[in-house]
């Protein structure tokens, strides 16, 4: 369906979810600054990065899938960044703000 290109699109695929729509959620490695990215992929496998990882107090290295609710929110886990270093847990909205 897709070939990630390791940049801004990211590299390493994790697990996926999909949704109702058909349309596939997962995280992968890399990304615009190099922590790791939150995907949807159509079901004609058009990629659209929701989110990109800075590194810092959103996290870092996102290398776990996704879970999704009714509402369309997106919750994961990164291994590193945050606060303190030990990582995050996020929720990713339909505006696409981690929060």
């Amino acid at each position: 369906m897709y070939t990630f290109m390791g940049g801004a699109d990211g590299g390493g695929p994790n697990s996926v979810i999909g949704d109702a729509a058909g349309n596939l959620y997962g995280t992968v490695g890399g990304g615009a600054g190099n922590a790791g990215v939150v995907y949807k992929l159509d079901g004609a496998g058009q990629e659209t990065v929701l989110y990109s990882f800075t590194g810092g107090a959103d996290g870092k290295t996102a290398n776990a899938g996704v879970i999704l609710d009714p509402a369309g929110n997106l919750y994961g886990t990164t291994y590193s960044g945050g606060e303190y270093g030990g990582g995050v847990v996020y929720v990713l909205t339909g505006a696409a703000a981690v929060k």
